[in-house]
Protein backbone atom coordinates (compact mmCIF):
# COMPACT_ATOMS: atom_id res chain seq x y z
CA UNK A 1 0.00 0.00 0.00
CA UNK A 2 1.18 3.50 -0.46
CA UNK A 3 1.92 4.42 2.95
CA UNK A 4 -1.20 3.17 4.73
CA UNK A 5 -3.23 4.47 1.79
CA UNK A 6 -5.39 1.66 -0.61
CA UNK A 7 -3.92 1.32 -4.12
CA UNK A 8 -6.53 1.54 -6.59
CA UNK A 9 -6.52 0.90 -10.32
CA UNK A 10 -9.75 1.32 -12.15
CA UNK A 11 -10.70 -0.78 -15.20
CA UNK A 12 -13.51 0.26 -17.17
CA UNK A 13 -13.94 0.90 -20.78
CA UNK A 14 -16.68 3.75 -19.85
CA UNK A 15 -14.42 7.33 -19.75
CA UNK A 16 -17.48 9.09 -17.91
CA UNK A 17 -17.42 5.71 -14.96
CA UNK A 18 -13.51 5.86 -15.19
CA UNK A 19 -14.19 9.63 -13.62
CA UNK A 20 -16.71 9.45 -11.28
CA UNK A 21 -15.12 6.11 -9.72
CA UNK A 22 -11.44 7.92 -9.63
CA UNK A 23 -12.97 11.44 -8.12
CA UNK A 24 -15.65 9.31 -5.56
CA UNK A 25 -12.22 7.22 -4.60
CA UNK A 26 -10.24 9.75 -3.90
CA UNK A 27 -11.95 11.54 -1.73
CA UNK A 28 -11.37 8.91 0.75
CA UNK A 29 -8.34 10.04 2.75
CA UNK A 30 -7.46 6.18 2.97
CA UNK A 31 -7.70 5.18 -0.71
CA UNK A 32 -5.22 6.42 -3.60
CA UNK A 33 -6.46 5.90 -7.05
CA UNK A 34 -2.72 5.07 -8.92
CA UNK A 35 -4.29 4.85 -12.76
CA UNK A 36 -6.94 3.38 -14.93
CA UNK A 37 -7.13 1.33 -17.81
CA UNK A 38 -10.30 1.22 -20.68
CA UNK A 39 -9.25 -2.62 -21.63
CA UNK A 40 -7.86 -5.04 -19.84
CA UNK A 41 -4.62 -5.19 -22.22
CA UNK A 42 -3.91 -1.87 -21.09
CA UNK A 43 -4.77 -3.18 -17.45
CA UNK A 44 -2.37 -5.70 -17.47
CA UNK A 45 0.50 -3.31 -18.04
CA UNK A 46 -0.63 -0.86 -15.46
CA UNK A 47 -0.93 -3.91 -13.10
CA UNK A 48 2.58 -4.52 -13.80
CA UNK A 49 3.55 -0.65 -13.34
CA UNK A 50 1.58 0.57 -10.38
CA UNK A 51 1.54 -2.79 -8.11
CA UNK A 52 -2.60 -1.69 -6.35
CA UNK A 53 -4.12 -2.99 -4.16
CA UNK A 54 -7.41 -3.75 -5.35
CA UNK A 55 -9.03 -3.60 -8.67
CA UNK A 56 -11.97 -2.43 -9.80
CA UNK A 57 -13.35 -3.99 -12.62
CA UNK A 58 -16.36 -3.55 -15.48
CA UNK A 59 -17.80 -6.86 -16.10
CA UNK A 60 -18.50 -6.47 -19.53
CA UNK A 61 -15.49 -5.23 -21.78
CA UNK A 62 -14.64 -5.21 -25.63
CA UNK A 63 -11.20 -6.67 -26.20
CA UNK A 64 -11.43 -9.27 -23.86
CA UNK A 65 -14.40 -9.78 -21.43
CA UNK A 66 -14.23 -9.36 -17.59
CA UNK A 67 -14.16 -12.63 -16.86
CA UNK A 68 -11.49 -14.30 -19.73
CA UNK A 69 -9.26 -11.39 -17.64
CA UNK A 70 -10.48 -11.89 -14.16
CA UNK A 71 -10.01 -15.80 -14.70
CA UNK A 72 -6.16 -15.39 -16.12
CA UNK A 73 -5.08 -12.84 -13.28
CA UNK A 74 -6.68 -15.25 -10.32
CA UNK A 75 -4.65 -17.55 -11.89
CA UNK A 76 -0.90 -15.58 -12.34
CA UNK A 77 -1.86 -12.91 -9.35
CA UNK A 78 -4.74 -13.16 -7.36
CA UNK A 79 -5.21 -10.06 -5.99
CA UNK A 80 -8.74 -8.69 -4.55
CA UNK A 81 -11.28 -7.37 -7.06
CA UNK A 82 -14.66 -5.70 -7.07
CA UNK A 83 -16.60 -5.77 -9.85
CA UNK A 84 -18.46 -3.05 -11.23
CA UNK A 85 -21.72 -4.62 -12.50
CA UNK A 86 -25.11 -3.54 -14.43
CA UNK A 87 -28.23 -5.39 -12.97
CA UNK A 88 -29.63 -6.67 -16.26
CA UNK A 89 -30.22 -10.16 -16.36
CA UNK A 90 -27.05 -10.45 -18.66
CA UNK A 91 -24.75 -8.43 -16.11
CA UNK A 92 -25.91 -10.49 -13.44
CA UNK A 93 -25.30 -13.45 -14.42
CA UNK A 94 -21.30 -12.37 -15.69
CA UNK A 95 -21.34 -10.87 -11.96
CA UNK A 96 -22.24 -14.14 -10.11
CA UNK A 97 -19.49 -15.82 -12.46
CA UNK A 98 -16.75 -13.23 -11.47
CA UNK A 99 -17.65 -14.31 -7.89
CA UNK A 100 -16.87 -17.89 -8.45
CA UNK A 101 -14.15 -17.35 -10.09
CA UNK A 102 -12.69 -15.37 -7.16
CA UNK A 103 -13.60 -11.38 -6.97
CA UNK A 104 -14.30 -10.50 -3.84
CA UNK A 105 -17.58 -8.17 -4.11
CA UNK A 106 -19.35 -6.41 -6.20
CA UNK A 107 -20.98 -2.80 -6.77
CA UNK A 108 -23.39 -1.52 -9.42
CA UNK A 109 -22.81 1.03 -12.21
CA UNK A 110 -23.00 4.56 -10.70
CA UNK A 111 -26.33 6.09 -11.39
CA UNK A 112 -25.24 9.57 -12.45
CA UNK A 113 -28.34 11.37 -13.07
CA UNK A 114 -29.46 10.85 -9.11
CA UNK A 115 -27.56 13.19 -6.77
CA UNK A 116 -28.54 11.25 -3.60
CA UNK A 117 -28.03 7.65 -5.41
CA UNK A 118 -24.73 8.92 -5.77
CA UNK A 119 -23.88 9.78 -2.49
CA UNK A 120 -25.29 6.26 -0.63
CA UNK A 121 -22.82 4.94 -4.11
CA UNK A 122 -19.79 6.51 -3.26
CA UNK A 123 -20.39 5.22 0.56
CA UNK A 124 -21.09 1.72 -0.33
CA UNK A 125 -17.86 1.34 -3.07
CA UNK A 126 -15.40 2.91 -0.95
CA UNK A 127 -16.46 0.56 2.37
CA UNK A 128 -16.18 -2.05 -0.36
CA UNK A 129 -12.75 -1.12 -1.67
CA UNK A 130 -11.28 -0.93 1.96
CA UNK A 131 -12.92 -4.49 3.12
CA UNK A 132 -11.84 -5.88 -0.48
CA UNK A 133 -7.72 -4.73 0.50
CA UNK A 134 -8.37 -6.36 4.15
CA UNK A 135 -9.83 -10.04 2.02
CA UNK A 136 -8.65 -13.16 1.67
CA UNK A 137 -7.70 -13.68 -1.80
CA UNK A 138 -7.78 -17.47 -3.69
CA UNK A 139 -7.67 -18.47 -6.62
CA UNK A 140 -11.39 -20.61 -7.61
CA UNK A 141 -11.32 -22.54 -10.64
CA UNK A 142 -15.05 -22.66 -11.89
CA UNK A 143 -16.25 -22.81 -15.53
CA UNK A 144 -17.53 -19.89 -16.89
CA UNK A 145 -20.65 -21.41 -18.57
CA UNK A 146 -22.55 -22.33 -15.50
CA UNK A 147 -24.18 -18.34 -14.70
CA UNK A 148 -24.27 -17.84 -10.76
CA UNK A 149 -23.08 -16.78 -7.44
CA UNK A 150 -23.66 -13.47 -5.78
CA UNK A 151 -22.63 -11.49 -2.70
CA UNK A 152 -23.16 -8.59 -0.85
CA UNK A 153 -25.62 -5.40 -1.62
CA UNK A 154 -25.84 -3.29 1.26
CA UNK A 155 -28.81 -0.83 1.26
CA UNK A 156 -27.49 2.35 2.49
CA UNK A 157 -29.71 3.46 5.07
CA UNK A 158 -30.07 6.75 7.28
CA UNK A 159 -29.37 4.95 10.69
CA UNK A 160 -28.27 1.47 11.33
CA UNK A 161 -32.16 0.29 12.79
CA UNK A 162 -31.53 -2.89 14.35
CA UNK A 163 -33.89 -5.87 14.27
CA UNK A 164 -36.30 -4.55 16.83
CA UNK A 165 -38.09 -2.11 13.38
CA UNK A 166 -39.30 -5.51 11.99
CA UNK A 167 -39.90 -7.61 15.19
CA UNK A 168 -39.86 -7.26 18.60
CA UNK A 169 -37.37 -9.57 20.62
CA UNK A 170 -39.24 -12.32 22.63
CA UNK A 171 -38.86 -13.20 25.82
CA UNK A 172 -37.08 -16.28 27.45
CA UNK A 173 -40.00 -18.53 26.51
CA UNK A 174 -38.27 -21.81 24.82
CA UNK A 175 -40.31 -23.57 21.90
CA UNK A 176 -40.86 -27.03 23.10
CA UNK A 177 -38.66 -29.80 21.59
CA UNK A 178 -40.01 -31.49 18.67
CA UNK A 179 -38.92 -33.85 15.90
CA UNK A 180 -39.03 -31.02 13.35
CA UNK A 181 -35.66 -29.45 13.02
CA UNK A 182 -34.63 -26.05 11.13
CA UNK A 183 -30.97 -24.92 10.07
CA UNK A 184 -31.12 -21.71 9.70
CA UNK A 185 -27.80 -19.86 8.15
CA UNK A 186 -26.64 -16.22 7.41
CA UNK A 187 -23.80 -14.98 5.23
CA UNK A 188 -22.93 -11.69 3.24
CA UNK A 189 -19.32 -10.92 1.84
CA UNK A 190 -17.80 -14.26 -0.07
CA UNK A 191 -21.00 -15.95 1.57
CA UNK A 192 -22.31 -17.31 -2.06
CA UNK A 193 -19.35 -19.85 -2.40
CA UNK A 194 -19.72 -20.43 1.37
CA UNK A 195 -23.41 -21.48 1.10
CA UNK A 196 -22.55 -23.51 -1.93
CA UNK A 197 -20.14 -25.16 0.04
CA UNK A 198 -22.59 -26.33 2.91
CA UNK A 199 -25.33 -26.95 0.67
CA UNK A 200 -23.74 -29.41 -1.68
CA UNK A 201 -22.33 -31.14 1.23
CA UNK A 202 -25.65 -31.66 3.00
CA UNK A 203 -28.02 -34.91 2.53
CA UNK A 204 -30.87 -34.45 0.77
CA UNK A 205 -33.10 -35.72 3.64
CA UNK A 206 -31.77 -33.05 6.15
CA UNK A 207 -34.10 -30.89 8.01
CA UNK A 208 -35.36 -27.87 5.71
CA UNK A 209 -32.89 -24.74 5.38
CA UNK A 210 -33.47 -21.04 5.72
CA UNK A 211 -31.09 -18.88 4.18
CA UNK A 212 -30.02 -15.08 4.32
CA UNK A 213 -27.19 -13.84 2.07
CA UNK A 214 -26.68 -10.24 1.75
CA UNK A 215 -27.84 -9.54 -1.91
CA UNK A 216 -29.72 -7.20 -4.22
CA UNK A 217 -32.82 -8.37 -5.84
CA UNK A 218 -31.28 -9.14 -9.35
CA UNK A 219 -29.58 -12.05 -8.04
CA UNK A 220 -31.37 -13.37 -5.65
CA UNK A 221 -33.48 -15.44 -8.17
CA UNK A 222 -30.63 -16.97 -9.79
CA UNK A 223 -28.22 -17.33 -6.82
CA UNK A 224 -31.33 -19.64 -5.87
CA UNK A 225 -31.12 -21.64 -9.16
CA UNK A 226 -27.32 -21.99 -9.30
CA UNK A 227 -27.70 -23.79 -5.82
CA UNK A 228 -30.46 -25.80 -6.67
CA UNK A 229 -28.23 -27.46 -9.90
CA UNK A 230 -25.76 -28.38 -7.99
CA UNK A 231 -26.85 -29.17 -4.29
CA UNK A 232 -28.63 -32.47 -3.63
CA UNK A 233 -31.30 -30.28 -2.05
CA UNK A 234 -34.47 -28.87 -3.63
CA UNK A 235 -33.59 -24.77 -3.59
CA UNK A 236 -35.85 -21.75 -4.12
CA UNK A 237 -36.24 -18.30 -3.72
CA UNK A 238 -38.26 -18.16 -0.54
CA UNK A 239 -42.57 -16.97 -0.86
CA UNK A 240 -44.19 -15.82 1.28
CA UNK A 241 -46.28 -18.05 3.46
CA UNK A 242 -44.23 -21.39 1.80
CA UNK A 243 -44.17 -23.77 3.77
CA UNK A 244 -40.51 -25.02 5.52
CA UNK A 245 -40.11 -28.89 4.76
CA UNK A 246 -37.05 -31.40 4.61
CA UNK A 247 -35.12 -31.73 1.84
CA UNK A 248 -35.43 -27.93 0.63
CA UNK A 249 -33.74 -24.93 1.29
CA UNK A 250 -35.41 -21.68 0.78
CA UNK A 251 -32.95 -18.16 -0.04
CA UNK A 252 -34.49 -14.71 1.57
CA UNK A 253 -35.16 -12.57 -1.39
CA UNK A 254 -33.22 -9.86 -2.54
CA UNK A 255 -34.86 -6.32 -0.62
CA UNK A 256 -36.86 -8.16 1.48
CA UNK A 257 -36.35 -9.85 5.14
CA UNK A 258 -37.09 -13.25 5.37
CA UNK A 259 -38.35 -14.53 8.28
CA UNK A 260 -39.34 -18.56 9.90
CA UNK A 261 -43.02 -18.38 12.09
CA UNK A 262 -44.60 -21.12 13.29
CA UNK A 263 -48.20 -22.14 11.77
CA UNK A 264 -50.12 -24.86 13.36
CA UNK A 265 -47.67 -27.70 13.75
CA UNK A 266 -45.73 -26.32 10.51
CA UNK A 267 -42.74 -24.03 9.65
CA UNK A 268 -43.30 -20.96 6.86
CA UNK A 269 -42.01 -18.40 5.62
CA UNK A 270 -43.01 -15.07 6.14
CA UNK A 271 -41.77 -12.27 3.73
CA UNK A 272 -41.35 -8.39 5.02
CA UNK A 273 -40.71 -4.94 3.37
CA UNK A 274 -39.46 -3.46 6.17
CA UNK A 275 -36.72 -1.07 6.90
CA UNK A 276 -33.11 -2.06 6.45
CA UNK A 277 -31.63 -4.04 9.94
CA UNK A 278 -27.89 -3.18 9.88
CA UNK A 279 -27.74 -1.69 6.93
CA UNK A 280 -29.35 -4.66 4.60
CA UNK A 281 -32.13 -6.32 3.52
CA UNK A 282 -32.61 -8.77 3.67
CA UNK A 283 -31.04 -8.84 7.40
CA UNK A 284 -29.74 -12.27 8.77
CA UNK A 285 -30.60 -10.74 12.29
CA UNK A 286 -34.33 -11.01 11.23
CA UNK A 287 -33.92 -14.52 10.50
CA UNK A 288 -32.16 -15.33 13.06
CA UNK A 289 -34.43 -13.58 15.65
CA UNK A 290 -37.74 -15.18 13.88
CA UNK A 291 -36.07 -18.65 14.07
CA UNK A 292 -34.83 -18.11 17.67
CA UNK A 293 -38.53 -17.27 18.61
CA UNK A 294 -40.53 -19.98 16.86
CA UNK A 295 -37.91 -22.49 16.91
CA UNK A 296 -35.64 -22.05 19.53
CA UNK A 297 -33.74 -25.19 21.02
CA UNK A 298 -35.19 -27.31 17.18
CA UNK A 299 -33.04 -25.24 15.30
CA UNK A 300 -29.21 -25.00 14.62
CA UNK A 301 -27.53 -21.26 13.52
CA UNK A 302 -24.57 -21.08 11.22
CA UNK A 303 -22.94 -17.39 10.67
CA UNK A 304 -20.65 -17.52 7.47
CA UNK A 305 -18.59 -15.20 6.40
CA UNK A 306 -19.00 -11.50 5.51
CA UNK A 307 -17.64 -7.76 6.58
CA UNK A 308 -19.68 -6.14 9.36
CA UNK A 309 -21.96 -7.75 12.21
CA UNK A 310 -25.34 -8.38 10.67
CA UNK A 311 -26.20 -11.48 12.28
CA UNK A 312 -24.68 -11.36 15.67
CA UNK A 313 -27.15 -10.56 17.82
CA UNK A 314 -29.31 -12.49 15.91
CA UNK A 315 -26.92 -15.88 16.46
CA UNK A 316 -26.64 -15.13 20.44
CA UNK A 317 -30.69 -14.96 20.87
CA UNK A 318 -30.71 -18.17 18.78
CA UNK A 319 -27.80 -19.91 21.39
CA UNK A 320 -29.94 -18.06 24.70
CA UNK A 321 -32.74 -19.92 23.02
CA UNK A 322 -31.13 -23.52 23.02
CA UNK A 323 -30.32 -23.72 19.58
CA UNK A 324 -26.82 -25.23 18.73
CA UNK A 325 -24.60 -22.57 16.77
CA UNK A 326 -22.05 -23.04 14.64
CA UNK A 327 -19.04 -19.87 13.09
CA UNK A 328 -17.43 -19.95 10.02
CA UNK A 329 -13.17 -19.60 11.31
CA UNK A 330 -11.39 -16.65 10.25
CA UNK A 331 -8.83 -18.53 8.16
CA UNK A 332 -11.58 -19.68 5.92
CA UNK A 333 -13.20 -16.69 5.93
CA UNK A 334 -13.49 -14.01 3.16
CA UNK A 335 -13.94 -11.38 5.56
CA UNK A 336 -13.93 -12.37 9.35
CA UNK A 337 -16.59 -9.60 10.52
CA UNK A 338 -19.75 -11.28 11.21
CA UNK A 339 -18.59 -14.17 12.77
CA UNK A 340 -16.11 -13.09 14.56
CA UNK A 341 -18.75 -10.45 15.96
CA UNK A 342 -20.60 -13.18 16.89
CA UNK A 343 -18.01 -14.81 18.69
CA UNK A 344 -16.80 -11.59 20.53
CA UNK A 345 -20.93 -11.02 21.90
CA UNK A 346 -21.17 -14.79 23.41
CA UNK A 347 -23.32 -16.36 20.36
CA UNK A 348 -21.18 -19.11 18.97
CA UNK A 349 -20.45 -22.95 20.33
CA UNK A 350 -18.33 -23.81 18.11
CA UNK A 351 -16.10 -22.29 15.58
CA UNK A 352 -15.34 -24.56 12.55
CA UNK A 353 -13.39 -23.92 9.09
CA UNK A 354 -16.03 -23.82 6.13
CA UNK A 355 -15.28 -27.80 5.04
CA UNK A 356 -16.21 -28.87 8.87
CA UNK A 357 -19.20 -27.32 9.15
CA UNK A 358 -21.93 -29.57 7.17
CA UNK A 359 -20.85 -32.50 9.15
CA UNK A 360 -20.97 -30.85 12.70
CA UNK A 361 -24.76 -29.54 11.39
CA UNK A 362 -25.68 -32.85 10.27
CA UNK A 363 -24.32 -34.48 13.78
CA UNK A 364 -26.16 -31.76 15.68
CA UNK A 365 -29.33 -32.69 13.92
CA UNK A 366 -28.90 -36.54 14.80
CA UNK A 367 -28.52 -35.73 17.81
CA UNK A 368 -31.47 -33.69 18.72
CA UNK A 369 -34.08 -36.25 16.84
Amino acid sequence: MLGDKIKVLIIDDSALVRQILTEILSRDPGIHVVGSAADPYAAREKIKKLNPDVLTLDVEMPRMDGLTFLSNLMRLRPMPVVMVSSLTEKGASITLQALELGAVDFVTKPKVDVAHALDDYALEIREKVRMAARAKVQERRAAPPTPVTPVQQAIAAPEKYSADVILQREGRRRPFKTTDSIIAIGASTGGTEAIKEVLIRLPQQCPGVVITQHIPEAFSGPFARRMDSVSPLSVCEARDGQQVVPGHAYIAPGDQHLMLVRDGARYVCRLNDGPPVNRHRPSVDVLFRSVAAHAGLNAVGVILTGMGDDGAQGLKEMREAGAPTIAQDEQTSVVWGMPGQAVKLGGVDKILPLEAIPAQIMRLVEEHA
